[in-house]
């Protein structure tokens, strides 16, 4: 990769694309809407932006090519018409979700498939998130059949920079004695770490395969596996009850991505018991 066009980019798993853009020696542009500051100094170049703009976006972009453009933000077929109506790129890496999927064990890039999809133009109101993210991936290999592009459907993204705060909402919780409702105590979840979400999005940019790429940590856990955690290192008993404030992960059944296509291009996942207690006691370090 030379020349790396980034959107978003400035927290989360997009702080950790961009350090390991510049560990390879890429030449990094940010294109964000200058809310969010980001900590790479003069290492980066930097576009003001709206993306959801179509005429903002051709006059912040018109004309611009890039050798890899990842999209961190796009939510909708809009978002990137946007993108395509504005800018040249050799390779797209779109950020999507599992959230194209049922909820379900083991599943395969196969359970959702974008190129045969009804594309509907849609902006980010106009649908939930889930099915947002679709017409993303629809918009992205059928507005342009020949681009070399690729969707990457990430679980749960988790760490200490996790600003959504969803899985430090249940350690609080448990510290401080406050009530919880919560509906899938025993649902399996798939997590992956920003950090290594990071990593996978920079390492497909300088790959060749194109279509959608599943990406989570090794395993799952459940809800409950994870308070037990929390009550042994805080001698603390969570509290559920049906008036208490509705846990960020309800809704959410049993599910976990199967990843061959990643591991097949080069790409190993950690497994999600080596880290996700150092993670724990990390949030429980913040909420002394």
């Amino acid at each position: 990769m030379k020349q790396v066009l980034v959107l978003g980019g400035t927290r989360f798993f997009g702080i950790h694309l961009v350090k390991s853009l510049l560990e390879q020696g890429a030449g990094v542009t940010l294109a964000t809407r200058g809310l969010t500051p980001d900590p790479f100094g003069s290492r980066v170049n930097r576009i003001r932006v709206d993306r959801t703009d179509p005429d903002a976006m051709k006059a912040a972009l018109q004309g611009a090519r890039y050798d890899v453009v990842f999209d961190d933000v796009a939510y909708c077929s809009n978002d990137v018409k946007n993108l395509l109506d504005s800018v040249s790129a050799e390779r797209l890496v779109q950020v999507s979700s599992a959230s194209v999927y049922p909820d379900r064990p083991d599943t395969p890039e196969e359970e959702f498939d974008p190129f045969q999809k009804e594309l509907v133009w849609c902006d980010r109101t106009d649908f939930d998130y889930g099915e947002g993210k679709r017409q993303a991936e629809c918009a992205l290999f059928q507005a342009d059949p020949g681009q070399n592009a690729v969707a990457v459907r990430f679980p749960y993204v988790i760490g200490p920079d996790d600003y959504t705060r969803r899985l430090l909402f249940y350690v609080e919780h448990i510290r401080k004695g406050l009530p919880m409702q919560v509906d899938n105590l025993d649902a399996r979840l798939s997590f992956i770490s920003s950090e290594e979400a990071g990593r996978f999005l920079c390492h497909l940019g300088s790959r060749r395969e194109t279509g959608p790429f599943n990406a989570a940590a090794q395993g799952t856990v459940s809800l409950r596996k994870i308070f037990r955690f929390v009550e042994e290192h805080t001698g603390k008993s969570v509290l559920l009850s049906p008036g208490g404030e509705e846990g960020p992960y309800n809704g959410c059944e049993s599910f976990s991505l199967r990843t061959d296509r990643a591991e097949a291009a080069g790409f190993s996942f950690s497994k999600l018991e080596d880290w996700l207690p150092g993670l724990l006691e990390r949030y429980l370090q913040s909420t002394l």
